[in-house]
């Protein structure tokens, strides 16, 4: 087969969430490995979405978009492979082994797989690269997958774009940027991950430091957020936790959260951050500022186009 017929399928997997406020039962007893959750966990998870823009769930739009301009993208880039983008989602329909199948009815023989999330972590990219090879080997689909993409060049571009924009913005109401403290952020992931020497939190912090030095960002740490709630203890210190302590210790009064662990707006964005985060940043008499998030940037969709047809291209040397 030549290169002008190649096609290939492009899985594009992440967390999911639900499309409506009655599936959100389903949806959170799938996150709980078939336990349904309490009636009190089920209101609080209600109220989150509630609270954004009275229950859009913009999770499930936002990654629709971004596979859409991914594909559109790939194509454009690419004009000698045909690609076509699947969905697979972690913890809705369609599922990871929902795409993988719908690509092989369609005639897929060739695949990529690749995680909305810059950072690899075995508990996170790992479950769903997992899931995904498992169903290809199944049906006799030839996967490769990319793992992690945390220094692209665009995605740090995209980044740094975005912290100099808000950073320009305190600075033009007459703030200092140096009194400005950017704190980069991410999803929290239980500490044992640290025992087995899982990159997760090594790639945030070359997120981070990557995206600082091409802002001349100096006065700069990193905190966590969204932690479950489960027994055992998740990374910290939280993004709350540090919010009160550079107020109480330090004084700051001036605060823009990067969360460099998200893509898209979502409930970890719109609700942690900014409803969550901005009420106690208010509380403490703090201005807190957050970036814009990458949703379908097409400095982002570039990252996506080059790490998925570099990795098309080990397929093509099988």
């Amino acid at each position: 087969m030549n290169n002008e017929q190649r096609k290939i399928g492009v899985l594009v997997m992440s967390y999911g969430t639900p499309e409506s406020l009655d599936q959100i039962e389903a949806y959170y007893t799938h996150i709980r490995h078939g336990r349904p959750p309490t009636e009190e966990q089920l209101s609080d998870l209600k109220a989150r979405y509630e609270a954004i823009v009275g229950g859009f769930f913009p999770l499930r739009r936002n990654t629709d978009k971004q596979v859409e301009a991914l594909q559109e993208t790939l194509n454009r880039d690419y004009p000698d492979v045909r690609y076509v983008c699947y969905q697979g989602l972690k913890h809705a329909q369609p599922f990871i082994e929902d795409g993988v199948e719908q690509m092989v009815k369609d005639g897929i023989r060739e695949a990529v797989g690749v995680v909305l999330a810059p950072h690899f972590s075995t508990m996170s990219v790992g479950t769903y690269t997992k899931r995904a090879q498992e169903a290809a080997d199944k049906l006799g689909l030839s996967i490769r997958f990319v793992l992690q993409y945390h220094l692209h060049p665009k995605l740090l571009q995209a980044l740094s774009e975005r912290v100099s924009a808000q950073l320009d913005a305190f600075v033009k109401d007459g703030v200092a940027k140096n009194d400005v403290r950017v704190i980069f952020s991410a999803h929290s992931l239980p500490e044992k991950i640290v025992e087995i020497g899982d990159p997760y939190p090594q790639q945030l912090l070359e997120t981070a430091r990557a995206v600082a030095e091409r802002t001349g960002v100096t006065n700069w740490q990193f905190a966590w957020q969204s932690a479950g709630q489960t027994a055992m203890p998740w990374l910290g210190p939280d993004i709350q936790d540090v919010l009160r302590a550079i107020h109480q210790e330090e004084g700051v009064r001036y605060v823009l959260i990067c969360p460099i662990g998200f893509v898209s707006d979502h409930l970890e964005v719109l609700y942690d951050i900014d409803i969550e985060c901005k009420s106690l940043a208010k509380e403490l008499g703090m201005r807190l500022e957050r970036t814009e998030s990458l949703n379908t940037d097409p400095l982002y969709m570039e990252t996506l186009s080059d790490v998925v047809h570099r990795k098309a291209q080990e397929l093509g040397r099988e």
